[in-house]
């Protein structure tokens, strides 16, 4: 069953996928499933929206020209990897890097119950992410890919180059930091505002 020209149901964690599916069906399959998970990462890397899905357009045309068997095993790594090349890549031609600015999150906000609920939960986060923002580059980058992207620490490790108890240790110190600033002081973090 196809919904908007792409099949339903087809994921990469199904036993026997690439037995029952062609290349295309493959490719496929893999825009459905990680598409716009790449395009956010590739979002926050390069910090503009068309840039990325540029970044991420060219990351599943190299994925056409890989074989399905030799993807297999380790295909979100791949797209991960590829994707995190190609974007430091284009922000180091641009030399810079622009974070996501409130006002881009805020232009797809989510239903909320209540438009005070809304506020509150805006303002908390918009704490947390001024406290990530001064996290350092390697600790922003491992909790995005593991709370944003839902990798796992094995999958973070072979996107980053980095060992799996490093990125362990990476999202384990971030957190902490996290939580010590923001119960530290939140009124500091709010009159920043």
């Amino acid at each position: 069953m196809y919904r908007q020209g792409r099949p339903v149901g087809l994921t990469f964690k199904d036993e026997g996928l690439m037995e029952q599916a062609s290349k295309s069906e493959w490719i496929v399959a893999a825009l459905n499933q990680y598409e716009s998970k790449l395009v956010r990462y590739a979002t926050w890397i390069a910090g503009d929206v068309e840039r990325a899905r540029e970044i991420v357009q060219e990351t599943f045309l190299r994925l056409c020209k890989e074989k399905p068997e030799r993807l297999n095993s380790h295909l979100p790594q791949w797209l991960y990897t590829v994707c995190r090349n190609l974007a430091f890549d284009v922000r180091r031609k641009e030399n810079r890097m622009t974070p996501l600015s409130e006002a881009e999150a805020a232009a797809h906000p989510s239903a909320g119950p209540r438009p005070g609920a809304l506020l509150e939960q805006k303002e908390a986060m918009s704490q947390v992410l001024r406290v990530l923002e001064a996290l350092p580059k390697n600790q922003r980058e491992v909790i995005y890919l593991k709370f944003q992207c839902d990798l796992s620490y094995k999958e973070i490790s072979e996107i980053t180059n980095l060992s799996v108890s490093n990125i362990g240790f990476l999202i384990h110190t971030a957190i902490r930091s996290v939580r010590k600033q923001i119960l530290a002081n939140p009124e500091a973090l709010r009159r920043t505002q």
